[in-house]
């Protein structure tokens, strides 16, 4: 029974000097040093706050207040290295876990990682191995966008190399992991209720990627997505030489477009089921660029919608009609070509089919949101003849104006003059869009 007390009492001393030890023991003297070293290595300044040493429950070292370049390109809140103690006696020395909490990582950061994580050329044999690298409440910042927060877990294998990366945001409604396979990494993404973190905050309800990366490229071939109550597929690419360049292919089937033309276009409306086959390309500096960059080119086709702000067939009935047209044109199916380019579109072949509307013609949408364009509007109503009525599209996409042409209000009033209302201001409209077109004089 002594033996026992006198066991209890020695464990219940020695807990006590290995808690009290690290007290007594400062690592200050090491911080320059680690400093100049990871300088070096980095090739940018590094700075630390705080040092300190942990002997219970386990050994272990944090390492408090990490910022790395001139700008705090990389800000770190603590770094906990935690060593197999057995190791420590041996030739290679063994870290089980480096825990990051509080990582920021800003747009240049983010450039510079391939060029800091690439392996050195030596060929003496290392003397250090990690086992695993644990990040939490991770954070990235690209320009005014943000992606996270998030927490990521690196496992590696004896020889040094990554075996498996996990990512997830805190929220859960993104996961991703790469695995090695050769020289190249497996990629895949899932996410359930996620917006985009750069761009437009478009919400995906379901999204799954699957590719190949290299440090220099990424291939996904697989690109799946449940949105607005329609899917998309396709397949996309991505380089990182000198900037970022994109290039993808995708089929669009049964988009609503109703709330996701404002998140594309802010001030456009427009409601719909769309149907497209976009081809995307982009060429930027960097990631927060990429978005602004953007060029998309696609025929499309939106069934049982309405263009809001613009009434096609009032514009077209009443030709004398000064002023914005307000309103709204409903249609069976709106169909053209799209091209998308630094934030200006272009619509050509646009054709509207409505009941008594049937409408062709091509508007562009400036960056600044200034419309131009020409509309061939033809409406069978009552007491009015068929004809097609050419209009000129002005105005802005929050205030549009639909306006018949000079010689279509010229042949309008003659027409109406000599033959009556009705029938007379149709041919007269008729008349007067045909030479116009004859003699060649355009929108602008």
């Amino acid at each position: 029974m002594k033996w026992l007390k006198l066991g209890a009492l020695i464990l219940a001393v020695a807990v006590l000097v290995l808690g009290l030890l690290p007290l007594f023991i400062s690592l200050d003297d090491y911080r320059p040093r680690i400093e100049r070293e990871a300088s070096e290595k980095l090739k940018e300044p590094v700075a630390i706050q705080n040092l300190s040493l942990a002997l219970l429950p386990y050994p272990r070292v944090t390492i408090k207040g990490i910022a790395v370049g001139k700008t705090h390109d990389v800000k770190v809140g603590a770094v906990t290295v935690t060593p197999d103690v057995g190791s420590l006696l041996g030739e290679v020395k063994v870290i089980r876990a480096i825990e990051v909490e509080d990582l920021v990582l800003s747009q240049v950061a983010l450039e510079k990682i391939p060029v800091w994580s690439k392996p050195q050329d030596t060929k003496s044999p290392a003397r250090l191995r990690i086992s695993s690298i644990r990040i939490q409440n991770g954070l990235v910042q690209l320009g005014k966008n943000t992606v996270g927060p998030f927490d990521a877990t690196v496992m590696l294998t004896a020889a040094g190399e990554p075996e498996v990366a996990t990512l997830q945001t805190r929220d859960g409604a993104l996961k991703a992991s790469v695995k090695p396979e050769g020289k190249t990494y497996l990629i895949q993404a899932e996410a359930k209720s996620w917006k985009v973190p750069i761009g437009p905050p478009i919400l995906f309800d379901e999204l799954t990627i699957k590719g190949v990366a290299t440090l220099d490229s990424a291939t996904l071939s697989q690109v799946n997505a449940r949105l607005y109550g329609g899917r998309v597929s396709g397949n996309a690419a991505l380089k990182f030489q000198k900037g970022l360049q994109l290039t993808g292919r995708f089929d669009v089937n049964q988009i609503e477009l109703r709330n996701l033309v404002p998140l594309l276009s802010p001030g456009n409306r427009v409601s719909g089921r769309l149907n497209a086959k976009p081809v995307v390309s982009a060429r930027a500096a960097n990631a927060s660029q990429l978005a602004q960059a953007l060029r998309v080119e696609t025929p499309f086709s939106v069934q049982n919608g309405v263009l809001y702000g613009v009434d096609i067939q009032k514009a077209a009935t009443n030709l004398l009609l000064k002023g914005p047209t307000g309103g709204e044109t409903r249609f069976d199916e709106l169909s053209g070509q799209l091209l998308m380019e630094r934030g200006a579109f272009r619509f050509t072949q646009l054709k509207v089919a409505s009941g008594a509307l049937a409408a062709n013609g091509n508007v562009a949408i400036a960056q600044s949101k200034e419309l131009s364009g020409r509309i061939n509007a033809e409406v069978k109503a009552a007491g009015i003849a068929a004809a097609s009525v050419p209009l000129n599209v002005s105005g802005t996409v929050q205030s549009p104006v639909l306006l018949p042409t000079g010689g279509a209000v010229a042949g309008a009033a003659v027409g109406t003059a000599i033959l009556g209302p009705g029938i007379g201001t149709s041919v007269g409209a008729k008349v007067g869009g045909w030479t116009e077109n004859l003699f060649g004089k355009k929108e602008r």
